[in-house]
């Protein structure tokens, strides 16, 4: 089949308004962490003046009242997450558009290069992202609690995945090569791209746990902690349990996706494992990750010694989509997937 350059020229259209409308939501997300942060401050200060108060007039417990003053919620309208979330949501429809449009213009699932395996995969964290906010509102959790608090860290990696993908990995759109042309590209590329993009999700909030941790340890250490935003944030505890989750299930998936290339591997080279570069690091991904979840779950390491070993996972999962793929030759050379 010809390729359909109109719908093409179509899809990246839709692209830059996402990649636009995604650089405004990041904004807006940042301005509802500044806003968390003034008050915050303001929410402090009250409670020293309260402590300061109760000092001066000789009541008991200013240390105990101080602690749980800082410790009350702050209970806010949050306009910018609104608008964050809603331009967040546009871009996700702009987004979905170019995804559609892509494969319409090939007449094919549209994930058969790198360029093509970011644009979906990164657009799958976007919908995770919106299905956990929706899911968080209707759980009722409210104010500095709900599941935007991650926006600022997702909106930035989207976009950046995205104009990373322009710059370095666009291809224009053409037919897939003879031994791409299978049913297996559906099943074992997109289940890749959900494994990615949950240990995506997975990856930021390992990383904001690790620095909740490090703020505690301030804290602890009677220094004030910096960041103030980060007080608007889930703990480390639930952090690293909400890494953990994504994790878990990522690691099905790719579990999945590992045991779908051998069986590929065998209807297309006769051989379910042939050494390529591309298949021994997605079993190390598999083993990294294993590591992890048994160390977490069996072995009780948590906190800061399993985030380690996340990150560790993390890192191998981006060698082999920006390493891999690109310096090291091999049997999955032609895909660029």
């Amino acid at each position: 089949m010809t390729v359909d350059e109109n719908v093409a020229g179509i899809s990246n259209v839709l692209l830059y308004g996402a990649m636009s409308a995604y650089l405004f939501s990041f904004i807006a997300y940042a301005g509802d962490l500044a806003d968390g942060a003034k008050e915050i401050r303001a929410r402090d200060a009250r409670a020293a003046e309260r402590a300061a108060s109760t000092a001066a007039l000789g009541g008991g417990g200013a240390g105990t009242a101080t602690t749980t003053a800082l410790r009350e919620p702050l209970v806010r309208r949050r306009r910018a997450a609104a608008v964050g979330t809603s331009l967040f949501a546009v871009a996700a429809l702009l987004h979905l558009g170019s995804v559609v449009t892509r494969g319409i213009s090939v007449h094919r699932v549209p994930w058969g290069n790198m360029f093509e395996f970011a644009l979906t995969g990164s657009l799958v964290v976007a919908v995770g992202y919106l299905v956990a906010v929706a899911r968080a509102q209707r759980a009722g959790l409210g104010g500095g609690r709900d599941a935007r608090y991650l926006g600022t860290f997702v909106a930035g990696p989207v976009l950046a995945t995205l104009g990373i993908a322009l710059r370095s990995f666009y291809v224009e759109a053409a037919q897939l090569v003879p031994a791409l042309d299978s049913y297996w590209l559906i099943i074992h590329v997109f289940v890749a791209i959900l494994a990615t993009a949950l240990s995506t999700l997975g990856f930021s909030a390992t990383v904001l746990q690790l620095v909740q941790e490090k703020r505690d340890r301030v804290a602890a250490a009677g220094e004030r902690a910096g960041g103030v935003f980060m007080d608007a944030l889930p703990g480390s505890a639930e952090l690293e349990r909400t890494a953990f989750r994504l994790n878990a299930v990522a690691f099905v998936m790719w579990t999945f996706t590992l045991i779908a290339g051998a069986v590929w591997a065998q209807v297309a080279w006769n051989r379910y494992w042939n050494w390529d570069s591309k298949e021994v690091w997605t079993f190390v991904i598999w083993v990294v990750y294993a590591c992890y979840l048994h160390a977490r779950a069996t072995r009780g390491w948590d906190g800061k010694r399993a985030a380690w070993l996340s990150v560790l996972a993390f890192a191998c999962m981006l060698f082999n989509y920006l390493v891999v793929n690109i310096f090291f030759p091999g049997l999955h050379s032609y895909a660029g997937v």
